[in-house]
């Protein structure tokens, strides 16, 4: 067998592995989050590109490729053809959403192709956002933790939902904990015990810990603006300091966007700290929020200012002479005598 015909060979192996994968992952996936099974097998077909919608039943934090690298996919799927199929589902108006291949559809467009190949799978909203949400948790490796708390949170909202809704349903036909006397439904209890159980089983899928969900969710809270700040110049913003500040609510966030934008005065944690002990969230005014800023900016420039209380030196580089003293008390004394002597 020549060496092009090997290559051919091994690239038909890994994307046949990879369409496979794909939606094995997936199901996999809905299986042990939702404890059901999915649908019948999926129907592959070609389909018309501008039949093809993008993801749009929740915020999943996918971000399609940037213009260059989608015109090299392009040109890769004009020379090679395309390796894996898209998944969608029917949307019952002709039209399909895209779960997974976004960037597959529209470099094939770029290329100039009017048809795709598909696999098209029946789905509700849960199975369609463990579908999308899958893909881009385990083959996209170099997500920010922004994205990941999008699609943790698409995951979670699915399965408290459906959890939500089958609390209903069996307090209808007679919940135990009806019997108690009490005829208000424990939404608490039973809000707390299905994101609980939802944020288990959804770390446990993904090899991840429940602190880690906790903690990229809590990022999806901070608005855009403060997103792109993270994203884009993290140097402004930390991540301990957005944890802090995505404690607050939309408008009051607005003030720490111009916080971070003035130049060479990044925000860290003990400042942060600071306007939240003087300013507690979830609200705060813009003005209360800026004078808690600059005080503690103040206090930052005063330590910087004030003289330290102690000063350092290497032992290594006076170990010759301290064999001839006898305490590091009297080595503070000769070096004081020898200041002394300097100034006069």
């Amino acid at each position: 067998m020549g060496k092009d015909s090997m290559s051919d060979l091994v690239k038909k192996r890994m994307s046949a592995t990879r369409q496979a994968s794909e939606l094995t992952t997936g199901d996999e996936a809905y299986q042990k989050i939702f404890q059901e099974l999915p649908p019948a097998p999926a129907a592959i077909c070609d389909l018309p590109l501008d039949k093809l919608v993008p993801f749009f039943t929740a915020d999943i934090g996918f971000k399609a490729y940037p213009p260059s690298k989608l015109k090299a996919f392009a040109e890769q799927l004009s020379e090679e053809g395309l390796m894996v199929r898209i998944i969608v589902r029917p949307m019952g108006d002709g039209s399909f959403e895209i779960l997974a291949g976004h960037n597959r559809a529209n470099a094939a467009k770029l290329a100039g192709w009017t048809e795709i190949p598909a696999e098209v799978v029946d789905a509700d909203d849960a199975r369609a956002i463990v579908i999308a949400t899958s893909t881009n948790l385990i083959q996209r490796q170099n997500l920010s933790i922004m994205e990941r708390g999008k699609a943790y949170k698409a995951l979670l909202d699915a399965k408290n939902l459906q959890g939500y809704r089958s609390d209903i349903a069996n307090r209808t036909s007679g919940d135990s904990r009806q019997k108690s006397g009490n005829n208000k439904p424990d939404s608490t209890f039973g809000e707390s015990h299905q994101k609980y159980s939802a944020r288990t089983l959804v770390a446990e899928f993904f090899g991840v810990t429940e602190y880690e969900i906790r903690k990229a969710v809590k990022l999806t809270r901070l608005i855009p603006e403060l997103t792109n700040i993270i994203e884009n110049t993290p140097k402004q913003l930390n991540l301990a300091c957005a944890d802090l500040i995505a404690d607050y609510d939309a408008e009051s966030q607005e003030a720490f966007v111009e916080i971070c934008s003035i130049i060479g005065a990044p925000a860290n944690k003990a400042t942060i700290q600071h306007i939240a002990h003087r300013c507690p969230p979830p609200t705060a005014g813009r003005q209360e929020i800026f004078e808690a800023w600059r005080e503690a900016r103040r206090t930052a420039e005063k330590h910087r200012a004030a003289l330290p209380k102690k000063i350092s030196f290497d032992r290594r580089k006076f170990a010759p002479y301290l064999d001839t003293l006898g305490s590091d008390r009297e080595l503070e004394n000769l070096f004081l005598e020898f200041l002394r002597e300097r100034v006069r």
